[in-house]
């Protein structure tokens, strides 16, 4: 009787999982692993929302396992110990999980190798299992990465992407391995209100509405703040409840321009997982170019706090970070106006505001939060590094009858769309009684100093 453990990491999931499948073909018994690495914790990986969003997705994970005979394993500890263990226990000669792409994910598949190792037992490690295509498969010559977007995604578009695979019928653990019972959300503290619901069943269900009722329309509506017509499906990708490369194919059967943008986001997410995978440095230090004048936590202490709490007196950017604290979300174009805003109009260092979004964002993750920090502040991939989204421009532009900003911004809920973008221009007696802020900057005092600072002006 052979056995093979498997060890889930941000691949939690069923349908169209590598690793399984492997896994459940070359051996007899299967032994679904996930463990609580107090390594996650130290690096601060496990903020509220994103512990609440993983718990479901582990009990959803042991449910679906379970209906089909098998259960999930859950240990607490050092992962290369833990699984060690459970390798030994159920006598398995190999453990498959999927790649990752931080100095985190590398680091800690070079200790389980030396591990397993040291018993004889083998590591598979698979690829294209948190992306579609796999970091590396495409490069340009001379270099191990793209460092711009467009050429990249014109040779992704071209690759040839595996067929999802099935959800396996039945998993046929053995007996005698031990676990504990997977987490619940219940009693985590400060967790955002408006929270979704994790798990692969919750994420399947809302890739079929949404592909219902908005895919075909993505292109036209993905930007519009009010419509709140993007997938939300970033959660879901995060953990790995749902498989991109199954996205990508059930969008193309749907075709059209609405299911191309999809992709497109989609493209995104991989270009940014090749980039972190050649420069692991970038979680952390500038990309591509350095600015060492940024104001930090001490000098602009005011100023950070009032963009946290969404009280900056610039209704787009207030909206968006209120939205972050409610729902542990915010919508795209909103991340890039509240980025801009912090970066380029205060000229706050990048990695504080990626830090705060970490700490509440239930889809933050290293890779697409700090490199999507960095193309805002300049310091990233964006060809264009000196662009400053105005918030005024980007409101009417994109929120144009105010309808984003009165959702989460109880005080203008009685403003109309010419003045919900501009409350600073209503008379000082009507704005005394409103409760808002006034701006904490004007906007072409912002402008210039961030011209100065970066030798422009």
């Amino acid at each position: 009787m052979t056995v093979a453990v498997v060890l889930f990491t941000a691949d939690l999931r069923l349908y169209d999982h590598p690793p399984l499948h492997a896994a459940l073909r070359e051996a007899d018994e299967v032994v679904p692993l996930f463990v609580r690495d107090p390594a996650v914790h130290a690096a601060g990986f496990d903020a509220p929302n994103r512990a609440a969003f993983l718990a479901d997705c582990l009990a959803d994970l042991d449910s679906s396992l379970r209906r089909r005979g098998g259960r999930l394993v859950v240990r607490s500890g050092p992962v290369d110990r833990e699984v060690r263990a459970v390798a030994a226990a159920c006598g398995a000669t190999e453990v498959h999980m999927a790649a990752g792409v931080t100095g985190f994910a590398h680091r800690r598949e070079e200790r389980l190798r030396r591990a397993l190792g040291a018993d004889g037992v083998g590591l598979r490690v698979h690829d294209a299992v948190v992306t579609a295509v796999a970091p590396g498969a495409v490069a340009p010559t001379g270099s191990d990465h793209f460092a711009v977007f467009t050429p990249y995604s014109r040779r992704w578009s071209g690759q040839s992407l595996r067929r999802p695979l099935p959800a396996p019928r039945a998993v046929r653990v053995p007996d005698g391995v031990r676990g504990e019972e997977p987490p619940s959300r219940a009693g985590l503290p400060h967790l955002s209100p408006q929270l979704a619901e994790g798990g692969e069943t919750a994420g399947r269900a809302r890739f079929a509405r949404w592909a219902r009722a908005d895919l075909s329309r993505y292109g036209e509506r993905h930007d519009d703040l009010a419509g709140d017509a993007t997938s939300r499906l970033s959660p879901y990708l995060h953990f790995g409840a749902l498989s991109p490369v199954e996205l990508i194919h059930r969008a193309r059967e749907r075709g059209g321009p609405g299911a191309e943008a999809f992709e497109r986001q989609l493209c995104w997410r991989d270009f940014h997982h090749q980039v972190l995978a050649a420069r692991p440095e970038a979680s952390v230090r500038d990309y591509r170019t350095r600015h060492d004048r940024w104001r930090g936590e001490e000098e602009a202490a005011g100023d950070i706090a009032a963009w946290r709490e969404g009280r900056t007196g610039y209704p787009l950017v207030d909206a968006g970070m209120r939205q972050l604290r409610a729902e542990g979300w915010m919508h795209n174009r909103a991340r890039l106006v509240t980025a801009s805003f912090l970066t380029k109009t205060l000229y706050v260092d990048w990695r504080i505001g990626a830090r705060y979004f970490l700490g509440l964002l239930v889809d933050g993750d290293i890779v697409n939060n700090q490199l999507n920090w960095q193309w805002v502040a300049g310091t990233g991939t964006d060809s264009r590094p000196h662009r400053v989204l105005n918030p005024v421009r980007q409101g009417r532009r994109y929120d144009p009858d105010g309808v984003y900003v009165r959702r989460w911004i109880p005080e203008l809920a009685g403003l109309g769309a010419e003045t919900v973008h501009e409350p600073w221009r209503l008379p000082a007696e009507r704005r005394a009684v409103l409760g808002y802020p006034e701006p904490l900057v004007g906007l072409a005092e912002g402008l210039a100093r961030f011209r100065q600072a970066r030798g422009r002006g």
